[in-house]
C-alpha cells in the first residue's frame, strides 16, 4: 500500500515539489483576495482554525519583528513556527519550527497533499498564486504536522486581501506604514493603512508603532469599529535608547503592564529597538490575555540572541560587506541612516539591484549622498530594473545634490558587480550591497561558498 501511494504522488522528489510551487511567481504573480485561500482551507477541513496565530503587517520591520517574537517563545520552552517571506536562500526558511526550516520529506508530504485540492480549485476560482499555495503548506504543516503552541505569522503584503488574513490571530501587530506596493495597496499612505489594518480582527488585541497622524487615524478606526484594544507606540508603550554600538543596542522598554530596564538586542539599525519594543509589547499582550509565561532570564538571552538574516547583516571581515535588503524609500533612510550613526569607514563602496516596480528616485535620494561608489546590477529575477536605468536616475540626481566626485559603475551581472566591490575595498572602507532581497540572497549564499547547484530554489 505504501508503495502505490508514493507512486500516486504528485511528486517524488522535494525538487520537483518546490519547483512546481515557485513556477507560478512569473505564471500567476500578485492575486490579492481570500476566495482561493478560504475554498482551500475548507478541502483540507480548516486546520487554521486548530492554531494560535500572532500576526504581523507592516511596510517594514516584519521579518525582524518575527525573529524576536520567534527566538522569545522558543527560549521560553514554547514550540513555535514561524511563517516568513521571502525566503534568503533556500524555500524551506519560509516555514520553521523552534527556528529550524521545514525537513525536506516534511515539505514534500505537505506539497503532495496540497497539490490536487490545488488543482481542485483551479476550476471555479482561478490559480492559486506562489504565495497563496505556500500560505496553505504552512498552515497543513504546522497545524497537523508540526503542533506548534505558536505560530508568527508574517503578511506577504498588505492585510485585508493577503492570503494570510485567512487566520483569526490572538493578537495583530502592524509595525509601521510606508511607501511600498503602492501600485497596488493605493497610491495614499491612508489606503495603504487601510489595506494593512485588515488584519485587525474582533476582540483581537493590536499593538503597532506606526507614527504618521493619518495613519494612526486610519488604524484607531479600525481598532474602534472591530472592538480592538490598540496598544501604540509612545503611547501604551515606549522605549528610551541607552547604549548604541555595532552588535549592541541597550534601552529601557516602559509598558502598560510593567517596564523592562536595560533591554539589549545585537541587531544593528536605528530602526532595531524600535522592533524589538513592539515584540516585546506583543509579548506583554500575550502574558496579560494568554498567561504565557517567559522567565526575564529567558527573554533578556532571547532578545539578544535574535537575528535576522540579509539585514544589517555583515557577510565579510576581509573585506567588510554588509548586506541589507532596502528596497522602499524608507528601507533607505534607516540604512542611510544606520551607515551613518554605526558604522566607521574611509571610503563607502554600494552595489544595489532593484526591481522594476520600486521607488528608485526617492530611494537614491536617501543613499546617493553618503556613497563614494555606487556599482548597479541585476538580480536574477524576471521583475529587475535596468541597471543602466538605474545608472541613468543616478547621474541626474547626484547632478541635481551637486555631488561629481561618486564612481558610478554599471555591471548587469551580479556576480561580476560583488568581484568588483569586493576589489574596491580596502581594509578602512566598507562596501555595501543592497536592494532586493532577490539579491541579496544570492549575495549572502554566495559568499557564504554555496554552489549554486546547493542554493534552495
Amino acid at each position: 500500500m505504501e508503495q502505490q501511494a508514493a507512486a500516486a504522488a504528485p511528486f517524488q522528489t522535494v525538487r520537483e515539489a518546490v519547483d512546481w510551487v515557485v513556477r507560478f511567481i512569473p505564471l500567476v504573480g500578485i492575486k490579492p483576495g481570500l476566495e482561493r485561500m478560504e475554498k482551500l482551507m475548507e478541502l483540507l477541513g480548516n486546520p487554521h482554525r486548530r492554531l494560535k496565530f500572532i500576526h504581523v503587517a507592516g511596510t517594514n520591520g516584519k521579518g525582524s519583528v518575527c525573529a524576536y517574537l520567534t527566538e522569545v517563545i522558543k527560549q521560553a520552552g514554547y514550540d513555535v513556527g514561524t511563517f516568513t517571506s521571502p525566503y534568503i536562500e533556500k524555500y524551506n526558511e519560509r516555514i520553521r519550527l523552534n527556528g529550524q526550516n521545514i525537513p525536506d520529506e516534511d515539505l514534500l508530504q505537505v506539497i503532495n497533499k496540497v497539490k490536487p485540492l490545488v488543482d481542485e480549485v483551479v476550476e471555479e476560482f482561478g490559480q492559486p498564486s506562489m504565495f497563496e499555495i505556500s500560505t496553505v503548506i504552512a498552515i497543513e504543516y504546522f497545524a497537523r504536522v508540526a503542533y506548534p503552541d505558536f505560530v508568527v505569522w508574517e503578511t506577504g503584503m498588505g492585510g485585508r486581501l493577503d492570503s494570510t488574513n485567512v487566520v483569526t490571530p490572538i493578537v495583530s501587530v502592524i509595525t509601521n506604514i510606508g511607501h511600498d506596493h503602492m501600485d497596488i495597496l493605493g497610491d495614499t499612505l491612508e489606503k495603504v493603512a487601510a489595506e494593512k489594518a485588515g488584519i485587525i480582527k474582533a476582540g483581537v488585541p493590536v499593538v503597532s508603532a506606526v507614527e504618521q497622524p493619518e495613519v494612526i487615524d486610519v488604524i484607531e478606526r479600525t481598532a474602534k469599529a472591530k472592538n480592538s484594544t490598540l496598544y501604540l507606540l509612545g503611547r501604551e508603550f515606549r522605549y528610551d535608547m541607552r547604549v548604541t554600538k555595532e552588535d549592541e543596542q541597550t534601552f529601557d522598554f516602559s509598558g502598560l503592564f510593567r517596564n523592562i530596564p536595560e533591554m539589549t538586542i545585537s541587531l544593528n539599525g536605528s530602526h532595531q529597538p524600535k522592533n524589538a519594543a513592539v515584540a516585546l509589547m506583543t509579548l506583554e499582550v500575550l502574558r496579560q490575555y494568554y498567561a504565557f509565561i517567559a522567565e526575564d532570564e529567558d527573554l533578556y538571552r532571547a532578545m539578544r540572541a535574535a537575528a535576522w538574516p540579509g539585514r544589517l547583516e555583515m557577510v565579510s571581515r576581509s573585506p567588510r560587506i554588509l548586506i541589507d535588503g532596502a528596497h522602499n524609500p524608507e528601507g533607505a533612510a534607516v540604512l542611510a541612516e544606520s551607515l551613518k550613526s554605526t558604522y566607521s569607514y574611509k571610503k563607502l563602496h554600494l552595489m544595489m539591484g532593484m526591481l522594476a516596480n520600486k521607488n528608485h528616485t526617492s530611494y537614491f535620494r536617501h543613499i546617493l549622498p553618503i556613497v563614494d561608489t555606487l556599482i548597479v546590477t541585476e538580480p536574477d529575477w524576471f521583475k529587475k530594473a535596468a541597471a543602466a536605468d538605474l545608472a541613468d536616475l543616478a547621474h541626474t540626481l547626484l547632478e541635481e545634490i551637486g555631488r561629481r566626485d561618486v564612481n558610478v559603475i554599471v555591471e548587469p551581472n551580479w556576480k561580476e558587480a560583488l568581484e568588483l566591490v569586493k576589489r574596491s575595498t580596502s581594509p578602512d572602507d566598507l562596501a555595501v550591497v543592497t536592494g532586493t532581497l532577490y539579491l541579496i540572497g544570492d549575495v549572502r549564499s554566495r559568499i557564504n561558498h554555496q554552489s549554486d547547484s546547493e542554493k534552495g530554489w
